[in-house]
């Protein structure tokens, strides 16, 4: 049987109170706060964040495929996953698949996923989805929608929760759509497409689902159920027999927001961190239809404790100070071209040395043993020629020294490069990010200052986009 064997989330640091966008238009506020991806943050680097907090220590190179799901990838046109698989580390010949254009595209990604289990055609599939959707300023979207990510790792042995059962309804229904020239969210009226919608896909899927398998509303400790507002959530909850208070999992709407595709993947880890062996969990996703799951926890849950996960991001965060900082994270403003350019960049380039660049690898000296960033032929400690050998660089280490840009094209001023003496021994030189002072005496970073690696989007020049990694202060969490 197929299952769960570990599962990671991200949830991006920096946050903007609903209160905070209401005041910016004057109108009301639905209360609480979206997540907000930074202005280097995009749903690749979500996803990489959230692949590598569910893998822990497993090894990258023992998982035989991943999925990513989002509709609003980087790309229309090249696989998000292929990317993805490379700055995670994984074996070249895996399956690699995008899923895309619904909302239920996690949950069609999951699916999926356990059916190249159950064909035995793979040992371990990742699933990964992200999502970083617009709402139209001063519209409710802009209020409800928030930024996000999450990771399953599939495999049939050491299962942390069976996946005993499933299934779908497919509805053509245009509720929310966004065409190929659009930036911005678009809806029919709410009535119209809760009734006719949500509530009819849902329905259909949850009680397929409970006559297929014969079950009933109490056999299930928790609800994982999708919707787009939490009155939506409680009465539907209601309606399909479910106590709210006692099996409804929490929609994370006043601390994230509706990250679509990754939403109900993300609640069902919210829902996980605190289950309990033996718990059986009913998770529902919407989208053009509905997908139903029968979950069943097994002891194995204690395993995955030590993941940050939902609890361990959402107890990681800053307070965006304003809605300007967020439009101008979202690149939703014109403003004053830079005076500093970055340079073309070349394709070329970036697949040749994408081992060092994507995967984070460096070289290290057969003879004296100095690791370096990025793989070079020649030691420059002993002046060896070819005697190396390719290694993966630490993800922590500490800043030896840094300098500060104050013309830099960036919505944080200043941009911040330092030097990192990673744990490994190697040197990097990397941009930070996230560096804001705890304390309004603390200076933002300074020397000896503890690091970890994250990856991160850097430009789009030359019409396609760049990525590498960056340091960023140790976040909270497990």
């Amino acid at each position: 049987m197929a299952g769960i064997v570990a599962y990671g989330a991200y949830i991006p640091k920096y946050r903007l109170s609903r209160d905070v966008i209401a005041r910016a238009w004057g109108s009301g506020s639905m209360r609480g706060e979206k997540a907000v991806a930074n202005f280097d943050e995009d749903t690749i680097t979500m996803a990489v964040e959230a692949a590598f907090d569910c893998l822990g220590s497993i090894d990258p190179k023992q998982v035989d495929g991943l999925y990513f799901a989002s509709t609003t990838p980087p790309y229309k046109e090249k696989q998000s996953a292929s990317l993805i698989a490379t700055v995670i580390d994984l074996r070249r010949d895996i399956l690699t698949a995008d899923f895309s254009n619904s909302l239920r595209a996690g949950t069609n990604a999951l699916k999926a996923g356990l059916d190249a289990i159950e064909s035995k055609s793979a040992k371990l599939i990742l699933v990964t989805a992200a999502e970083c959707r617009l709402g139209a300023a001063e519209s409710d979207f802009e209020q409800i929608l928030g930024d996000g990510a999450v990771a399953f790792l599939l495999g049939d042995s050491d299962i942390v929760a069976n996946i005993t059962g499933s299934y779908s309804v497919a509805d053509e229904f245009t509720d929310y759509w966004r065409m190929d020239r659009d930036t911005f969210i678009k809806s029919w009226e709410d009535r119209f497409t809760n009734i006719y919608g949500y509530m009819n896909s849902v329905q259909g899927a949850v009680t397929g689902i409970l006559k297929k398998y014969n079950l009933g509303p109490g056999d299930f400790s928790k609800l994982v159920l999708y919707a787009s507002n939490p009155r939506q959530h409680t009465d539907i909850a209601r309606r399909l027999g479910f106590d709210v208070k006692s099996q409804l999992s929490d929609l994370l709407f006043t601390t994230v927001g509706n990250t679509g595709t990754a939403l109900a993947p993300m609640m069902l880890v919210a829902a996980l961190e605190q289950a309990r062996p033996g718990d059986k969990i009913l998770l529902v996703s919407y989208g053009d239809g509905a997908d139903a799951f029968i979950l069943e926890v097994t002891p194995n849950i204690e395993k995955v404790r030590d993941r940050r996960g939902i609890k361990g991001y959402l107890a990681s965060k800053t307070m965006l100070p304003s809605y300007e900082k967020y439009v101008q994270f979202r690149n939703l403003m014109a403003t004053e071209e830079a005076r500093v350019f970055p340079s073309p960049s070349s394709v070329p380039l970036f697949w040749r040395d994408k081992k060092s660049f994507l995967s984070f690898y460096g070289s290290k000296c057969k003879r004296c043993s100095l690791i370096m960033h990025p793989v070079q032929r020649i030691c420059y400690r002993c002046q060896s020629k070819d005697e190396y050998e390719e290694v993966k660089l630490a993800k922590t280490g500490k800043i030896f020294t840094y300098a500060e840009d104050y013309l830099a094209d960036v919505p944080v001023l200043p941009q911040v490069s330092a030097s990192i003496d990673l744990d490994d021994g190697a040197r990097v030189f990397l941009r930070l990010t996230e560096s804001e002072p705890q304390n309004p005496t603390d200076p933002p970073q300074k020397i000896g200052m503890p690091v970890e690696i994250t990856f991160r989007k850097m430009h789009d020049t030359s019409g396609f986009r760049n990525y590498y990694w960056r340091a960023r202060p140790i976040r909270g969490g497990n």
